[in-house]
This record gives structure tokens, C-alpha cells and sequence, in this order.
């Protein structure tokens, strides 16, 4: 059944009910839809079913077929511990599109810093199996342009991402030490950008080299800019980019820590947008309006976020004309 919610309500769907008018029932809390969705917003699909059947559901439910080469875009992770999606719940979604799953090499120590050791992660993990994997700063790294040009003057990107005429951004929602929070716009900032790129964006535009982390709002506000830029880059020439999150396993930890803190936060759902600031913004919602109840705690993820001032990545992003704060939000199961 389908229920379309009034633009910008933030909701944490778990079964819908016809009372009259589409009701979507949150843990005890009712929110009112809408039967009339404001026609300016964007969609947001969301579905409960943290299945690889129900990733391939809202990925269809978007309506849009990748033509091309595609890469899909995820986080290999820091360890198997790590709490980043794995090869067997992606791999239906990554044959259905004809996808290579492309990375790039991080800018801190650990397992995937460099692309040898990067490598065996990656076949470590198991992706290989899934299909061909990409590390897309493997043979050197391009420059591609930024509208936003308030910290940093370009964006530094894999090389290879030149291959790829359409990008699926398969992000894991979860915490993030400090961004505050990471789902498609930091996959698509940080997680596109090569190893000097991450430096550059973390530095807010005044380093390559070295980690300079004393800018919060400059760094939200370079990672906005850099995800406009890979937007940007594939909406031009014919190519083209969708948007999922899958809320699950969210600790307030990244995926790129590899002892990452235990998830307080119960699975919630799988998201999907062709607008990544409405998307982003319907996942923080869903945390931020959250239900606590006995071993389902959002408050360690809320106190994250907060910490780090990461909702600003949203007001900004919209700001600059990435995408949309308000949305509708139509749940598919």
C-alpha cells in the first residue's frame, strides 16, 4: 500500500492503516498524511523490509533505469567488525542495475589507505564476489568543479570516476565521529573524493596533506559542496545518479571504524530519492522523531549528531541548491 506524507514530516514508519484518511502509525504516535503531496517536494520511498528483496524494491520504486556504466557507490568498510552493508545484501541490487562497486582509498592508517591493502580488504569482505570492485583513486585522481566555491575551489575526485555514466549512492545511514551523521551526502562527498580529496574537504579547503579538522561548519559545508559537484557531474553529459540509505546497524560510529560502538538504535528501514538532501533529511528525521522504548535508544545517535553540528550539512546543502529540505514521503510496503 502506498501513503504519501505531507512535505518535510518526520516520521519513523511502521505500519501503515486506512482510518478514513492514510494514517501512518509511529510506535504509538500517529502523523497525518496527506492526500494531496505538495507537487514541488520531492520523494522519498521508504519501505521496512532491510531485506535484499526490499533493497531492490525501492530501488524500482524511483522509476529510473541506469543506462551505461554504473557504479555503485559503497563503503568497504574498516574491518569486519564495521557495521557497512555486505556483499550478500547488496548483490541482487548490484546485478539488477549491471554494476561495479566503486571505493576510494581513505586519507587515515588503517586497512585502506593505500590500494594494495586496500585491495585485500575488499577481497577479504567478499565483494569481489559480488561483482567487479573500482578503487577509483587506483591510478590517480581529477579535479571536477564546484558551484559552491566558499571553501574549497574544486572537488578532488577518483580518477576513474570518468569511467561511469550513471552512479547508484548505496549509503549506510549510522553516526559518524565527525561529521555526526554519514548517509548519501558524506558517501558522496568523503567517500567520492580521493585520498588527498578527503584531506582537502576535511580541511575546508586549506590542505591536501594534512588533517585539519578545526573548521566543524567549514567541513559540513565542504562536503555539501563536494556532493554538489559529483551531483552536478553526473547530472550533465547524459548521466544521471539515485539515492539510497538503509538504516540499519546504526551505531554512532562510521563504518570506517573498525570497533565501532555497539548500535543502541533499533533497524528502522531502506530509503530511496533522486534528492539526497531530502533524503538525508527524511533519515535524521526518523532518528530525531524517534520513539525511545527498552533496547531501542536513538539518544546516543541524536547526542552525536548534535555534538558535531551535523545537521548543518543539510541547511546548507539546500542552501546551495543541492536539493530540498521538505519532502513527501511514500511508503511502499
Amino acid at each position: 500500500m502506498l501513503v504519501a506524507l505531507a512535505a518535510g514530516l518526520a516520521v519513523t514508519a511502521c505500519r501503515v492503516q486506512k482510518a478514513g484518511a492514510y494514517e501512518l502509525h509511529v510506535k504509538g504516535v500517529e502523523v497525518p498524511s496527506t492526500a494531496n503531496p505538495d507537487p514541488a517536494a520531492p520523494t522519498v520511498f521508504f519501505t521496512s523490509d532491510i531485506s535484499p528483496e526490499g533493497l531492490v524494491k525501492v530501488y524500482e520504486a524511483l522509476g529510473v533505469k541506469p543506462e551505461g556504466r554504473v557504479a555503485v557507490k559503497i563503503s568497504t568498510g574498516e574491518s569486519e567488525e564495521s557495521n557497512h552493508l555486505r556483499p550478500d545484501f547488496i548483490k541482487d541490487l548490484v546485478l539488477k542495475v549491471g554494476g561495479t562497486l566503486v571505493e576510494c582509498n581513505t586519507a587515515y592508517g588503517g586497512n585502506r589507505s593505500t590500494t594494495e591493502a586496500h585491495r585485500r580488504a575488499i577481497a577479504e569482505r567478499g565483494f569481489e564476489k559480488v561483482a567487479p570492485v573500482d578503487i577509483m583513486d587506483a591510478e590517480g585522481e581529477m579535479r571536477i568543479p564546484v558551484v559552491d566555491k566558499r571553501h574549497i575551489q574544486y572537488d578532488i575526485v577518483g580518477a576513474h570516476l570518468q569511467n561511469y555514466d550513471f552512479m547508484v549512492n548505496l549509503a549506510h545511514f549510522k553516526g559518524h565521529a565527525m561529521g555526526g551523521f554519514g548517509g548519501v551526502l558524506k558517501n558522496q562527498s568523503i567517500g567520492v573524493a580521493s585520498s588527498s580529496g578527503k584531506l582537502y574537504i576535511h580541511s575546508a579547503g586549506r590542505s591536501t596533506t594534512r588533517w585539519m579538522s578545526d573548521e566543524q561548519d567549514g567541513f559540513l559545508e565542504s562536503m555539501a559542496a563536494a556532493a554538489q559537484a559529483v551531483h552536478n557531474y553526473f547530472k550533465q553529459d547524459g548521466r544521471n545518479i539515485i539515492y539510497i540509505n538503509v538504516m540499519n546497524n546504526m551505531s554512532v560510529d562510521c563504518d570506517c571504524d573498525a570497533h565501532p560502538a555497539e548500535p543502541r538504535l533499533k533497524d528502522i528501514g531502506i530509503l530511496a530519492s533522486v534528492d539526497p538532501v531530502a533524503l538525508d533529511k527524511a533519515c535524521a528525521d526518523l532518528v530525531f522523531n524517534h520513539v525511545d522504548a527498552a533496547g531501542d535508544d536513538a539518544k546516543p545517535l541524536q547526542e552525536r549528531i548534535n555534538r558535531q553540528h551535523g545537521l548543518h550539512i543539510l541547511d546548507y546543502a539546500a542552501q546551495i541548491g543541492l536539493g530540498q529540505l521538505k519532502y513527501n514521503l511514500v511508503n511502499i510496503d
